[in-house]
């Protein structure tokens, strides 16, 4: 990621806060599942949605970054209904051995999070796979 402004760093802490908390996760796992450092206690969590940014930590930013994508492809997904965008997270998914996809980000990890994203953004998984750079160089 780029650097951003400490304005800019607020306002994409307070989207993965809002995306995180209509999914329904504890403090703890918001701390999981952004690798948050071990200065940050569970219980300071909630001053992330109004008062403060995450820290400025590469494993951190990578994480938001994954997050966000995915909140992206959901709201490809299901364009007109916001609570499916939620509920797809929940639900368990076949693509996933019958485990929700939130359990998969938590449990997972960094690998969990790009697993997730890679089944719902295809140009991400592309690009991954490194398809994007043996194209152009056929070309």
């Amino acid at each position: 990621m780029t650097e951003m402004t400490s304005d800019e760093r607020l306002s994409m802490t307070r989207r993965v806060m809002a995306l995180l908390e209509s999914w329904n996760l504890t403090a703890q796992d918001m701390k999981v599942l952004l690798q948050l450092p071990e200065s940050v206690k569970a219980r300071t969590i909630s001053r992330f949605r109004d008062e403060m940014a995450f820290p400025e930590d590469a494993n951190v930013d990578r994480r938001m970054a994954y997050l966000l994508r995915i909140d992206e492809a959901l709201g490809t997904y299901f364009p007109r209904n916001p609570d499916m965008r939620d509920l797809w997270v929940k639900r368990g998914n076949k693509q996933f051995g019958k485990r929700a996809p939130i359990a998969v980000m938590v449990e997972d990890g960094e690998s969990g999070l790009i697993s997730v994203l890679s089944h719902l953004d295809c140009t991400f998984a592309w690009d991954l796979t490194g398809s994007k750079s043996e194209y152009s160089t056929a070309k």
